[in-house]
């Protein structure tokens, strides 16, 4: 009976629904072949090959295409190990004790880690932290080479290497990615200073893309052709275009067969084969995928200059202080921000400057935090190429964006729409100009099912 029902299945049968993010508007059901997930297995490794013996940790969401894309569509492919944490509070120990061989995170995950090698360097000896300092930097340099594929100096191929044997190869020991050969991001962009950062290290970060509607995966970068500011080449058996309009477009095994109960949400997703991704980007001359931003979101200011508040916003994250950055600014005079702080960063520097808070809220509203910001701020002014890039007006959030609040998708998305219409008054203030401070009720949802709500002041800071 089992046998009969094995023979019975056919290969574009839906065996999954996955829901999407609901970045644009409610997630949709998409059905998902066995074709889909064992394609997209398969072309992921003619890339990057992988043995039946290496490890893989699933510590993210499974209702997220990219954790079933590895620990199902890979796993299928490749027959590689699956390891799964005790608790999603013991995960990072758990990584430490299992030592994958390739890894798969949201931006989230590898800005904490960051933050915690941050840290240990923090706490550590002297000679340590001066040590760190001076092979960070010939590691960095070091690190331009190998994500270009360009031969390096020997004097610098052999400062990296002392570099990685006393002080990297047993920070990343200590943290569980000493066996990885390979660990990727996508879901959201990751800015060109978290490669170089990873990547001076000797973990080789990579940025993949794609969406629920092709498996999670379509384009990826290849070794020692790391270009951080795209997100790589597609996979074999993938065709790219773009659009007129600039929408990219693609095509593949792996494209879902459509929205489940959805035929006119199907019918608008994909068009003669063509997968419409919602999102604009264009190919370079190296032939690597540049994402833009989603059409959707691409702004224009009032004198008609467009931008994209995702570039922004991960410029922006560029600063360690900087944990998540909303940029507004559509038809307005000029741009704007919500700022939250990164608490790990910021408390520790709260620390070393004997400055006492107690929580998030706190902290986030202390006068020497806000000066600290706005020289982020300033910097990023000062570096932009474009003068209506200019942040002129930001606040700092009392609390972080979360997942349960609805603020930000299971990937770690900012859900653009809804932070403005609930932080609406927040919004209103930093275009009026008059306006320097403002009481607010914070309200706090508890996992427990209490709610609370505490008056607080937000300040206005103009630049």
């Amino acid at each position: 009976m089992f046998d009969q029902l094995i023979d019975s299945g056919k290969p574009d049968d839906v065996c999954h629904l996955c829901l999407t993010s609901g970045t644009t508007g409610l997630p949709k059901g998409t059905m998902m072949t066995h074709r889909n997930y064992i394609s997209m297995g398969i072309r992921i490794t003619e890339v990057d090959p992988l043995a039946e013996t290496d490890e893989y940790v699933s510590f993210l969401p499974f209702a997220w295409i990219g954790e079933q894309m590895n620990s199902f569509g890979v796993a299928m492919a490749t027959g590689i190990t699956i390891n799964f944490p005790e608790s999603v509070e013991t995960a990072m120990e758990d990584l430490k004790e299992i030592g994958p061989h390739f890894m798969f995170g949201a931006p989230r995950i590898y800005e904490n880690i960051r933050s915690q090698i941050w840290l240990k360097i923090d706490e550590s000896y002297w000679l340590n932290r001066f040590l760190y300092r001076f092979f960070s930097r010939i590691g960095k340099r070091a690190a331009t080479y190998n994500m270009s594929g360009k031969k390096m100096p020997l004097f610098l191929k052999l400062g990296n290497w002392i570099g990685k044997v006393i002080i990297f190869r047993p920070l990343i020991n200590q943290i569980g990615l000493l066996r990885l050969r390979r660990a990727y991001t996508g879901g959201a962009a990751l800015g060109p200073e978290l490669f170089t950062f990873y990547q001076a290290l000797g973990v080789n970060l990579k940025q993949i893309y794609g969406q629920t509607e092709i498996t999670g995966i379509a384009y990826m970068h290849r070794d020692r052709d790391i270009r951080p500011d795209t997100v790589g080449k597609p996979l074999p058996g993938t065709e790219c275009k773009i659009s007129e309009e600039g929408e990219i477009l693609s095509r593949s095994l792996s494209v879902s067969p459509g929205y489940y109960k959805l035929p006119d949400d199907t019918t608008k997703l994909i068009k003669n084969g063509w997968l419409h991704s919602g999102d604009a980007g264009y190919i370079n001359d190296s032939g690597h995928l540049v994402i833009i931003d989603r059409m959707s979101d691409v702004m224009q200011t009032g004198r008609n200059e467009m931008f994209s508040p995702m570039f922004l916003e991960n410029k922006l994250k560029f600063s360690p202080y900087i944990k998540e950055a909303v940029i507004f600014g559509h038809q307005k005079d000029y741009i704007s921000a919500l700022i939250n702080i990164d608490p790990v960063i910021v408390g520790k520097w709260a620390e070393d400057n004997q400055i006492s808070y107690t929580t998030y809220m706190d902290l986030s509203g202390k006068p020497e935090v806000a000066s600290l910001i706005k020289n982020e701020i300033e910097t990023f002014n000062h570096h932009i190429d474009k003068k209506h890039y200019f942040i002129k007006r930001f606040a700092i959030l009392y609390k972080l964006l979360d997942v349960d609040d609805g603020e930000l998708t299971k990937t770690g998305k900012i859900r653009r729409k809804f932070v403005m219409e609930k932080y609406q008054d927040l919004y209103d203030a930093l275009y009026d100009e008059s306006i320097q401070s403002k009481k607010v009720m914070a309200k706090f949802n508890y996992q427990d099912g209490q709610v609370a709500e505490i008056e607080t002041d937000i300040i206005f800071y103009t630049m």
